[in-house]
């Protein structure tokens, strides 16, 4: 399975297939900016996180790691997956194997949430989509995760309407992307300061995608033991990451 993810990575990581078929992730460059591009394809085990069993917030991805390895597996990658509040419940739509955990949110608002269009990453039998919210809203897929944030990066392929080229609005910056037949998604994070613009452009001119979704920014996190990134920082709300067995 790993060799498959590297061949279906796009072209663009090429130059890190043989790191991505180990890891799961490759660095990719474009505009003269560094990004970690970790892949999943359909075949995985793709899930979101938020409540251990003990009713707590996960809030790591050590915490998560460690229940896993209880059960014979680890987390091949992991990244924060949306927006959350002070308690760290999620700010939209969280769906978490087959359960509504929180409803989507298709008002505007303040802050990059509010930012319309934002969007719903979706987990389905086969396939993974990226879902314009008040579409997703008017008729539900069947996703068994799902995670709501905004702004959308892109939409049919073109930036989201408010983003300005240039703009001095600088962060390092997580999102995710899936290709346009659903069977590859692509979770990308900064490896500096960039703006909306360059990340929306990142997504579809190095790797190919027409709908992208924008994670978070500013407190941006990654996990993959095997490149060396365990980043650290203040509890998380939500994670997404791919489990593998253990060893």
């Amino acid at each position: 399975m790993r060799t498959a993810r590297a061949g279906a990575v796009a072209a663009a990581l090429a130059a890190g297939a043989a790191a991505a078929a180990e890891t799961g992730c490759a660095s990719v460059r474009h505009d003269g900016m560094g990004y970690t591009v970790c892949t999943a394809t359909a075949a995985d085990d793709v899930r979101l996180f938020l409540t251990a069993p003990d009713g707590r917030v996960w809030g790591s991805f050590d915490r998560i790691d460690q229940a896993l390895a209880a059960a014979g597996q680890r987390l091949l990658f992991a990244m924060n997956a949306g927006m959350y509040h002070a308690d760290r419940s999620p700010v939209g739509l969280y769906i978490e194997d087959g359960r509504e955990v929180a409803r989507i949110v298709t008002a505007a608002g303040p802050g990059n949430f509010g930012m319309r269009p934002n969007g719903v990453f979706c987990v389905l039998a086969g396939r993974f989509a990226v879902v314009e919210s008040r579409r997703f809203a008017a008729a539900p897929p069947p996703c068994r995760h799902a995670t709501q944030s905004g702004p959308m990066l892109l939409i049919d392929g073109a930036p989201h309407p408010r983003f300005i080229p240039g703009s001095p609005s600088r962060y390092v910056r997580n999102g995710v992307g899936v290709s346009p037949d659903g069977s590859q998604a692509y979770f990308a994070i900064s490896d500096g300061r960039v703006n909306f613009d360059a990340f929306a452009r990142m997504f579809r001119d190095a790797l190919g995608v027409r709908d992208a979704l924008y994670l978070d920014g500013n407190i941006s996190r990654l996990y993959a033991p095997q490149i060396g990134r365990r980043d650290a920082g203040f509890p998380m709300g939500p994670v997404v990451g791919v489990v593998v067995p253990a060893g």
